[in-house]
């Protein structure tokens, strides 16, 4: 009887060490969820959807960890690294040198620049953004866009926290354009056409920029751990795949 206790001790023991091996860290990923296709809200599951989540998730995962997505506002994201409250940021960040001196960036993983939307019946008179100089005009708070209209002499910026509110300032008039980047408006443009009706994304591409999930500075660990998880998920062809899940074209 001594010896069977023992032995159920044991394995007891080895169970719980076992499955301290096998768990696994979960990583606070930080992301501002209106910035379809790149991370958004679905209306349906009530869950945290797009493709910087699933890439991130999947890089996670061959870095070996778990993610819980934290929902938070653009401009808390940065600060939400250095006060601790998340881990990662997944949320369309731009790679800028301004933001480089206070996060560290993984390797870029996609690359955008920036276009605009305007109304059709306005399509000839604002062809690319020079023509917007002294024109009111709709950006998301705390983007390159934003920092692109403030640059167009005489424009009158209105920021606003969601870009759904931005298109909703053109489509009634309150606005002349919508500065965002790129894949943002071509999303807008594909999945509300009923929204989208009387607008158009002018063919137009400037200050390309890159991608890429932010730390907090100095934390060489992390960033190692998912830049190696990152070349993983794209050398087995993941990344593709989530491409092709949100970008038809």
């Amino acid at each position: 009887m001594f010896l069977k206790k023992i032995l159920i001790t044991c394995c007891a023991a080895a169970g719980l060490l076992a499955g301290a091996a096998d768990a696994r860290n979960t990583l606070r990923v930080g992301t501002e969820p209106t910035f379809a296709p790149f991370e958004f809200m679905d209306t349906k599951s009530r869950e945290f959807v797009g493709y910087d989540i699933d890439l991130i998730r999947t890089v996670a995962d061959k870095a070996g960890y778990d993610i819980e997505v934290v929902n938070m506002g653009f401009d808390a994201l940065i600060p939400g690294l250095a006060a601790g409250t998340v881990d990662v940021v997944a949320a369309g960040v731009s790679i800028t040198p301004e933001r480089a001196e206070r996060v560290d960036f993984t390797e870029p993983y996609y690359t955008v620049g920036l276009s605009m939307i305007v109304r059709k019946a306005d399509a000839q008179k604002f062809p690319d953004f020079k023509s917007l100089a002294g024109q009111p005009i709709g950006v998301q708070i705390g983007t390159t866009g934003a920092e692109k209209a403030k640059g167009i002499p005489g424009a009158e910026v209105t920021s606003f926290n969601a870009t759904s509110e931005a298109f909703m300032a053109l489509t009634m008039g309150h606005v002349s354009a919508v500065i965002h980047d790129r894949p943002v408006l071509a999303y807008f443009m594909k999945m509300q056409p009923r929204a989208a009706r009387g607008l158009q994304l002018q063919n137009v591409l400037e200050d390309s920029q890159q991608y890429g999930f932010a730390v907090k500075k100095g934390n060489k660990e992390l960033l190692e751990k998912l830049n190696k998880g990152l070349e993983a998920v794209r050398a087995s062809g993941e990344d593709k795949k989530i491409h092709d899940k949100w970008f038809a074209q």
